[in-house]
């Protein structure tokens, strides 16, 4: 594939996740994780699977904000093909390397994006129990002036991030390394839903 094929691919993936950049998308964590099952995933996310309940993405913000002190965080898991995909509203589990390192040990690949209502962005990949890097991509946009200039991993190289796609950005790497399309419809589906303790 040529460079000029790439860009113009990539340009697409990150045209695709325009919805992600909108107003009311604005607290999350999502997360793919490779080579386990939901149940696992569940577990070392530290919820109980035999606990689940069906319930969507969309609107649980507002019933973790009714129960505060009852419910901490809620973790939607849907299983895609051979993929976990986790989705938390307002939580930041999937941002814990300690999770995403019991997540992916024993042969498992894990990647989540968050990010926060106060600007806050993270990316991380944590593979076969160990982490395989975590930027911040706010942060990129200005690494020319910044001594030393952030690093990014290997997978994350060639991405340029700004300001006003940086959820697109990051949903456009996650598809790119893992080989998962994030569907914003699953947003509204009701899917496997366990209650979480605090990290």
């Amino acid at each position: 594939m040529t460079a000029a094929a790439s860009r113009a691919r990539w340009d697409d993936m990150v045209a695709r996740y325009a919805w992600a950049d909108a107003d009311e998308f604005d607290a999350y964590t999502v997360s793919v994780t490779a080579g386990k099952t939901e149940d696992e995933v569940i577990r070392a996310f530290g919820g109980d699977p035999g606990a689940s309940r069906p319930a969507a993405f969309t609107g649980a913000q507002e019933e973790q904000t009714s129960s505060l002190h009852e419910v901490y965080g809620l973790l939607h898991v849907l299983g895609v093909g051979r993929h976990v995909v986790t989705m938390e509203a307002g939580g930041y589990h999937g941002t814990v390397p300690e999770i995403a390192m019991r997540v992916s040990a024993g042969g498992g690949d894990f990647f989540s994006v968050y990010a926060s209502v106060n600007a806050r962005y993270g990316i991380m990949r944590a593979r076969d129990g160990r982490l395989d890097g975590s930027f911040d991509p706010f942060e990129l946009e200005d690494a020319d002036w910044m001594d030393p200039r952030p690093e990014v991993p290997a997978w994350a190289q060639g991405v340029d991030f700004h300001m006003g796609t940086l959820n697109a950005e990051s949903f456009a790497l996650m598809e790119r390394t893992m080989g998962v399309a994030f569907d914003p419809r699953w947003l509204a589906t009701p899917v496997r839903t366990v209650e979480l303790a605090a990290p």
